[in-house]
């Protein structure tokens, strides 16, 4: 009986005018009193950020009431990383980059020969936001049949007739139809491409407003020269891929030539990768002439798989096994110099091998290294101006054909939720040359529209059942991202 009247008094108070009956909370998820820095309005405050669904729906000084709050006291909150050249797709990647604080990885550089097939294979959602280019390569080994693994390893190397290159251009069409956030083309590993094949496709681009990102050949500065006055007199936009990898210890000049172009209003933008090491398949086109080299160009190279440095013997018995192989080819004060110039962006090349394990330590602490190695410790640029580059730049790179990019890679009310939360005195890379399977530390929250798949430091289990399998990451929230078809 006591119990009932107390209840009943309760009820009575709450519904006296004048005393408020208890209110729901306001959002689904607050990120409270973090150090928010948002590179597009230059937001860098102590805020609190309220989620409603996918969507940001308030960014406050004062504190804010949630069904769920993310403690952010001491850390940066940044928009979520997007890496616009990932060649690693699937579960176990997207958890490395995930735990690096990529809330969007995009296949472009390889890309796929058909873009309707990769998003079906890819299914409807996964651990972080994804998307492919129409790939160039692909369509090449296709049409050439070339049975290679990702790379053209026999006839997708060569010359390809009127009609074979009439084909692949009508693939690459296909692909930008069926939504593909661009073009990716490889002039580097299909050495007879003809200038009219390259030029077939920069026109299937331009014609659908698409950027292509492009991985150049072995000429130097001189092929990059060419593919920017070819651009300019059709109108296509060009990304050039890790110039820091491919212009080595001429970077300087080469970031000259893209800055002139652009002063000349041709639309080309770059990246670098934060390491001093490239990595390929050793069955590829760059290593065609490897009968030629001295002994001292093996010794460069090391075998991803084991870790070993090459000699002329275990590089012929590798190249003929297949597989990936690190480049440690540049050095440190040419990266420093992309690094330190505002014009490229970052991403990290991350790629896997057959058997999907990690082959480099791009693919697993590319975004951390720049916070925790070249921003804290080095003190090579700031801050801002990293998140800069790992952020809304990558953004507005794609959304003229992409327009769902105008809401990610910012934070501001009406975004997508994406969000990246990190200790600036802790954020490092953990991978090495020999252990490139190693999460980032000091990544501490990631939320993926709305919904966190890092928090604390480790993956968010809770509510992860996925068909009858368990995902990390609870209810993987990434979505597919694509263009308008």
């Amino acid at each position: 009986m006591i119990n009932r009247l107390a209840c009943v008094a309760l009820l009575t108070l709450a519904l006296m005018p004048g005393v408020p009956a208890a209110q729901a909370p306001d959002f689904d998820l607050v990120v409270a009193g973090g150090r928010v820095v948002d590179p597009e309005s230059g937001l860098d405050a102590i805020r609190h950020i309220g989620i409603r669904g996918d969507r940001i729906a308030a960014i406050s000084a004062a504190p804010l009431s949630g069904r769920d709050t993310i403690d952010a006291q001491g850390l940066v909150v940044s928009p979520g990383f997007i890496d616009l050249h990932r060649h690693a797709v699937g579960d176990n990647s997207y958890r490395y980059a995930a735990r690096d604080g990529v809330t969007s990885a995009f296949e472009f550089e390889i890309g796929a020969p058909d873009v309707d097939a990769w998003y079906r294979m890819m299914g409807p959602a996964r651990l972080i936001n994804f998307g492919v280019s129409a790939g160039h390569i692909g369509a090449r080994m296709h049409v050439l049949r070339d049975r290679g693994f990702l790379l053209p390893t026999g006839l997708g190397r060569g010359a390809a007739t009127e009609a074979q290159v009439a084909e692949i251009a009508r693939m690459v069409d296909a692909g930008l139809r069926d939504g593909a956030v661009g073009v990716g083309m490889g002039i580097a590993y299909t050495p007879g491409a003809s200038p009219q094949e390259i030029e077939r496709i920069l026109r299937v681009a331009a014609a659908h407003q698409a950027v292509v990102q492009v991985h150049l050949g072995g000429d130097g500065v001189a092929s990059l020269t060419r593919l920017l006055d070819q651009a300019a007199g059709l109108g296509t936009s060009l990304h050039i891929a890790h110039i820091n990898s491919t212009a080595g210890d001429d970077i300087a000049a080469w970031l000259r030539v893209v800055r002139e172009a652009r002063a000349r209003k041709v639309d080309v933008t770059t990246e670098v990768y934060p390491y001093t090491a490239g990595a390929t398949l050793i069955q590829s086109a760059l290593y065609d002439k490897w009968e030629a080299w001295p002994e001292a160009r093996f010794a460069q190279l090391q075998w991803a798989a084991t870790g070993e440095r090459l000699t002329r013997e275990t590089f012929a018995k590798y190249r003929a096994q297949g597989g990936s192989v690190i480049s440690h080819s540049n050095s440190e004060e040419a990266l420093r110099v992309g690094i330190a110039d505002p014009l490229p962006m970052f991403a990290s090349d991350g790629g896997r091998d057959f058997d999907d394990n990690p082959t480099h330590p791009r693919g697993t602490g590319s975004f951390a290294r720049i916070l925790g190695h070249y921003v804290r410790d080095e003190k090579v640029l700031t801050l801002t101006e990293a998140l800069r580059r790992m952020t809304i730049e990558p953004a507005r790179r794609l959304e003229s054909r992409v327009p769902e990019m105008r809401d990610r890679g910012r934070l501001r009310v009406g975004a997508f939720a994406d969000i990246t939360a990190f200790d600036p005195a802790t954020v490092i890379d953990k991978s090495t040359y020999t252990n490139a399977a190693a999460y980032s530390a000091g990544i501490m929250h990631v939320i993926v529209n709305g919904t966190p798949v890092v928090r604390g430091g480790e993956f968010d289990t809770r509510g992860s059942l996925q068909g009858q399998r368990i995902v990390i990451g609870s209810r993987v929230p990434g979505r597919a991202i694509r263009a308008p078809r």
